[in-house]
């Protein structure tokens, strides 16, 4: 049951006959009587169950994006069904936004939800129908008997995962408006918000670069990486072992080898969900961005023909993509990804380094994305990165801090000093940790959110290019 503001403004109007005749039976009276109309108008509002709702399937989008549910209301009742419609989300779940207001949903602040309330207030009191934006997730219901009418109501995440439905709330007026009845109902509903890959603007550039790179001449030599490509005539610098002797004792001339990079070669992503990827850069957590970078490392690999595995993981692996259907790697990175959240716990960097050696024998290119955090690096991933660097060519690519660079260069008093000196001593020590890494032939690409995806992107290109991949 719940009360209008009508009935409030019946129970206030009590004060005009208490001054005409003062007593306490009057207020007594007045009282009783408000209460008894109310009632009166719940019995005859009617039951809420008389309408059946029901959700249609809500397609997954891209974290960022617009996208809507749509809500079945059927009045199954002899009477015309009148009330109003609450479809309540998870707040991160952006219930109520229009595809044309593309700003950020934000929760209401103290003053703006008092505001909005007393808008409502004011709608009850006056009887006015409300004015619902054209996908807001409060709607006024108007059902003759019989009748089917069918609502969207306006999403958009701003957390990546699977947003859910908390409940349905349905309320029935009753005849007076002073009163009427609610129920809340569990309405199974979701929507899959997917990383938002906003490094793909990079694509179309690092695929001319590849296209050129295929086109280019062959290499000279020959590396690990490298397949025959055809054989031309000797000119003066060509490396003398490249020499093929049947081929110049067949044409009587001087004959070389031409290798070109080879194609379908082995890429493993590991993704680190630990504690470390917990932290946040910007309005976004460092998890988030990895898998940007992972996934333009993904769809530019996968356009040069090579093969991807994805796996992602801290103490236990939570996903992996095979690479079996080149075709839908992306939708399955992109989906295996979504529901990922950072854990409150250390990477078990053995347990990865176990699952990557089982997923791939030969050489390859191992790209961990994971924090470049000395003390995190030096406990447990060091001594697995000397085993994966004996058989793989391995990279590291890190998201840093662009703040850290801002605090030092700020000393304008104690406390910019302060946090100038303590910027410059993490600096130093993830220098330090790139060294000692470098020294086990692992690259660092260490590089903040935006600067990452197309780091990583130009390294492989340079390994292709090179032929060590």
């Amino acid at each position: 049951m719940f009360v209008t503001g009508r009935f409030a403004l019946l129970v206030a109007l009590g004060a005009i006959p208490v001054v005409i005749w003062p007593s306490g039976w009057t207020v007594v009276a007045w009282a009783a009587g408000a209460f008894f109309v109310m009632l009166c108008d719940v019995v005859l509002a009617g039951p809420t169950t008389a309408v059946a709702v029901s959700r249609a399937k809500t397609a997954p989008i891209r974290l960022g994006e617009h996208t809507t549910t749509q809500l079945s209301v059927v009045n199954s009742s002899r009477r015309r069904y009148r009330g109003r419609l609450r479809d309540a989300w998870q707040p991160s779940a952006g219930a109520g936004a229009d595809s044309r207001d593309r700003r950020p949903v934000r929760e209401p602040g103290f003053y703006t939800d008092l505001a909005r309330r007393w808008e409502e207030l004011r709608l009850q009191v006056s009887g006015d129908p409300a004015p619902p934006g054209p996908l807001s997730n409060r709607r006024d219901l108007n059902l003759a008997p019989e009748e089917r009418q069918f609502f969207d109501v306006g999403l958009q995440p701003t957390r990546r995962g699977d947003r859910l439905a908390i409940r349905l709330t349905l309320r029935r007026n009753g005849p007076l408006g002073l009163a009427g009845r609610q129920r809340s109902l569990f309405l199974p509903g979701a929507v899959r918000a997917l990383p938002a890959f906003d490094s793909r603007k990079h694509l179309p550039s690092r695929l001319a670069s590849l296209r050129q790179l295929d086109g280019r001449s062959a290499v000279r030599t020959r590396g690990q990486g490298t397949e025959f490509d055809s054989l031309r005539d000797y000119v003066e610098g060509d490396d003398v072992r490249s020499i093929d002797w049947r081929a110049t004792a067949r044409r009587r001339s001087t004959v070389v080898r031409t290798w070109q990079p080879e194609r379908d070669r082995h890429v493993v992503l590991v993704l680190d969900t630990s504690r470390t990827s917990a932290g946040r850069i910007g309005d976004q957590p460092r998890l988030d961005a990895a898998m940007d970078a992972a996934l333009l490392l993904a769809a530019l690999a996968s356009h040069a023909g090579d093969r991807i595995d994805f796996i992602a993981g801290d103490r236990v692996i939570h996903k992996k993509v095979r690479a079996t259907r080149r075709v839908n790697l992306l939708n399955e990175m992109v989906t295996a990804m979504a529901p990922l959240e950072s854990a409150l716990l250390e990477a078990d960097w053995g347990l990865l380094g176990a699952e990557v050696t089982r997923t791939v024998s030969q050489r390859a290119l191992v790209v961990l994305l994971t924090p470049l955090e000395p003390s995190a690096i030096a406990e447990s991933l060091l001594p697995t990165l000397a085993v994966l660097a004996q058989r793989y060519q391995v990279v590291i690519a890190s998201v840093s801090d662009p703040e850290l660079d801002e605090m030092l260069a700020g000393r304008g008093d104690t406390s910019s000093s302060y946090r100038a000196a303590a910027s410059a001593r993490t600096l130093t020590q993830r220098e330090d940790t790139a060294t000692v890494l470098a020294r086990l032939g692992v690259m660092v690409i260490d590089r903040g959110p935006e600067d990452l995806p197309p780091a990583l992107a130009d390294h492989y290109l340079s390994l292709k290019s090179r032929g060590l991949l």
